[in-house]
C-alpha cells in the first residue's frame, strides 16, 4: 500500500459489515484499523455511511447466498446516497469478475490477501475507476497493520496462522486463503500482551487448523509452546482454542491444556464424520478408531473437558449405513457441543464431481435427526451441572430485570450456549464471577450469582 495520507477533507464516513467466520472478522478489523488511521470516520449505522464495505464469506452455498443478498441490500443504498460500495473477502476472491458483471452497483473488489490495500482502493474508486485486487492469497501476515477491535472489550480473537494445506475434498479454502502460513510466536505474544493491556480477559486462538501451528516456520508443531507463552501474560484469564484437527492432538498439547488454569478446558475438533469410508473420500487424515482414541485420551487426562465438534451430513456416497454408523457414534461419544451441517456441493472441489450426490431432502432430514439427538445429549449434560458452582464471564444485562447473560469456560461466543444469571448486585460486561446452577435448558444454563465467590 502506498504510504500517503489520503485526502479526507470530504469527511467520509464508512460502514463495514463482516460476514462469515472469525478469521474473516480479523481481516475486517484490520481494514477498520487502516481506515481509522487514515482519517475516515467509522459508523455502526449503515444509513449514515458514505461508503459501505461488505466483507463476504464464500465457503458454502448458504454463506454465498447471504453475502450476495447483503450486497444487493447495500446496493439499494448505493442508488440512494452512497459514494462507494466495496466488496471484500472470500466471495470477492472467488467471483470477482462475476460480481462486477452481475452487480454493477459494486465499485471495487478486494480479495482475501489484499485487504491491506483498502485505502488505495477507496482512493482509486473515488476517481471513478472500477478496481479489482485479488490473487495475493499467499500474502504473509503484516504485523505492522493496525487493528480496530469490534468484539467486546473483554474478549478478542487472535489469528495464529492463515491458509491451509489439508486439501479436504469438500473445501475451497486453500484456493481462497492459500497455503498454511504461521505467525511467529513473539508476534502473537506481543499482540496478546497489547490486548491484555487494553482490558481483554479472553483470547480465542483461531486458524484454519490450529494444531498445525508452527510447522512451516519451525519445522515442528508449536501450539503447546505458544500456549505456554500466552499462559504467562498477566490479565489473560481465559485462553480458548478453536479448529483443532484430531490427528495432531498430541500428549504434549493435552498436558499443556491440563496444566494451566487460564487455558480453558475446551477444545474444538471438527471431525466431520466417523465412517472410515466417508473420511477417506473427504481426504481426512484420521479413522474412526483414532477419533475414539483421541477423545478418550482427552477425557482421561482432562476429566472436565468440553469437546465441541462439527459434522458434514450427506457427503457424496453417504448411504444409510454410513449415517446409521454416525448416529451410533454420536450416541456413544456424547459430545458436549456439536453442530451438524448439510454438505454443500462447492464447484472446483473434488467432492463436487463425485458420483452419488445425496439429495437435498435426504441431507436435511439426516441433519435434523442428528441435531435432535444432540439436543437430548446436551440437555442431559446440562442437567448434570445443576447444583455446581461454575465460573462465568458476564456479557450483558437483560432489559428491565436483575438478570444477566454470560458464558462458561465451556462456551465459545456465538456458537455455544449461555448462562442466565440472577444477581441482586450490579454486574458489568467482562466480570468473571461464580454462579450456582439451579436449572438447565437444552443448550443453556440458569443460575444465581454467589456473592462470596465473586471477583
Amino acid at each position: 500500500m502506498v504510504d500517503r495520507k489520503v485526502d479526507v477533507n470530504m469527511n467520509l464516513t464508512i460502514y463495514l459489515e463482516s460476514l462469515g467466520c472469525s478469521k474473516n472478522l480479523i481481516d475486517a478489523e484490520i481494514m477498520l484499523g487502516l481506515l481509522n488511521k487514515y482519517g475516515y470516520k467509522l459508523t455502526t449505522n449503515k444509513f449514515k455511511a458514505d461508503i459501505i464495505i461488505v466483507n463476504t464469506c464464500g465457503f458454502i452455498d448458504t454463506a454465498k447466498e447471504e453475502s450476495v443478498n447483503k450486497i444487493i441490500e447495500m446496493g439499494i443504498l448505493k442508488k440512494e446516497k452512497l459514494k462507494l460500495l466495496i466488496v471484500t473477502g472470500c466471495l470477492g476472491e472467488r467471483y470477482a469478475n462475476e460480481l462486477l458483471k452481475e452487480l454493477p452497483e459494486v465499485d471495487a473488489i478486494i480479495g482475501t490477501g489484499d485487504y491491506s490495500e483498502i485505502i488505495d482502493v477507496i482512493h482509486e474508486s473515488l476517481q471513478g475507476n472500477k478496481t479489482i485486487r485479488i490473487g495475493n492469497i499467499d500474502r504473509v501476515y503484516d504485523e505492522s497493520l493496525p487493528r480496530f477491535q469490534t468484539s467486546p472489550s473483554y474478549s478478542a480473537y487472535v489469528k495464529i496462522s492463515d491458509g491451509c494445506n489439508n486439501y479436504c475434498t469438500y473445501c475451497i479454502i486453500p484456493k481462497l486463503r492459500g497455503k498454511y502460513r504461521s505467525r511467529k510466536i513473539e508476534n502473537i505474544t506481543r499482540e496478546v500482551e497489547k490486548l491484555a493491556q487494553k482490558g481483554v480477559k479472553e483470547v480465542i486462538l483461531i486458524a484454519q487448523d490450529t494444531t498445525r501451528y508452527g510447522i512451516d516456520l519451525y519445522q515442528e508443531y508449536m501450539l503447546p509452546k505458544l500456549l505456554e507463552e500466552l499462559s504467562k501474560i498477566h490479565g489473560i484469564e481465559w485462553i480458548r482454542i478453536l479448529y483443532c484437527y484430531p490427528e495432531m492432538i498430541t500428549d504434549e498439547l493435552i498436558d499443556t491444556i491440563a496444566k494451566h488454569d487460564n487455558i480453558c478446558k475446551y477444545i474444538d475438533i471438527p471431525i466431520q464424520h466417523c465412517s472410515n469410508e466417508i473420511l477417506k473420500k473427504m481426504n481426512r487424515r484420521t479413522t474412526k478408531d483414532k477419533l475414539i482414541e483421541v477423545i478418550n485420551r482427552l477425557r482421561k487426562r482432562i476429566p472436565n473437558i468440553v469437546i465441541r465438534t462439527s459434522l458434514i451430513i450427506g457427503f457424496p456416497g453417504e448411504e444409510e449405513k454410513h449415517f446409521d454408523e454416525l448416529v451410533d457414534f454420536i450416541k456413544e461419544i456424547k459430545f458436549e457441543r456439536l453442530g451438524a451441517f448439510a454438505y454443500s456441493q462447492e464447484e472446483n472441489t473434488p467432492a463436487a464431481k463425485m458420483s452419488n450426490q445425496v439429495p437435498k431432502d435426504v441431507k436435511d432430514l439426516r441433519q435434523k435427526k442428528i441435531m435432535e439427538i444432540q439436543q437430548q445429549i446436551s440437555l442431559e449434560k446440562n442437567k448434570g451441572k445443576i447444583g455446581e458452582l461454575i465460573e462465568v464471564l458476564v456479557e450483558e444485562k437483560l432489559d428491565g430485570s436483575n438478570e444477566y447473560l454470560g458464558r462458561t469456560k465451556g462456551d465459545a461466543p456465538d456458537i455455544d450456549g449461555v448462562v442466565y444469571i440472577q444477581s441482586k448486585s450490579s454486574l458489568k460486561p467482562g466480570d468473571i464471577i461464580k454462579v450456582k446452577i439451579n436449572n438447565a435448558l437444552e443448550y443453556d444454563l440458569i443460575g444465581e450469582r454467589i456473592d462470596e465467590f465473586s471477583q
